[in-house]
């Protein structure tokens, strides 16, 4: 049998590399229709009600720890 020579690697080497660049996917197509949004204002409203609520309520938590910090350290603490 006879052995491959250098040129026949090269060679078998090259079209394989031209063959896997030959199979890459072509990209998809761009969607044609955006989709609309699902949440409506109501929803949308329902859950940033907490939130706006809860930063509403931030100020007065901060003073009343500044509050009781100071409370503490005055009597000693």
């Amino acid at each position: 049998m006879r052995e491959a020579g250098p040129g026949t690697i090269a060679t078998c080497a090259l079209l394989l590399a031209l063959a896997c660049a030959a199979c890459t996917r072509p990209p998809p197509p761009p969607p044609e229709n955006k989709p609309e949004p699902q949440a409506d204002a109501q929803l949308r409203d329902a859950i940033q009600a907490p939130i706006d609520k809860a930063k509403a309520v931030e100020g007065a938590v901060q003073d009343a720890a500044d509050k009781q910090k100071a409370a503490i350290e005055a009597a000693g603490g």
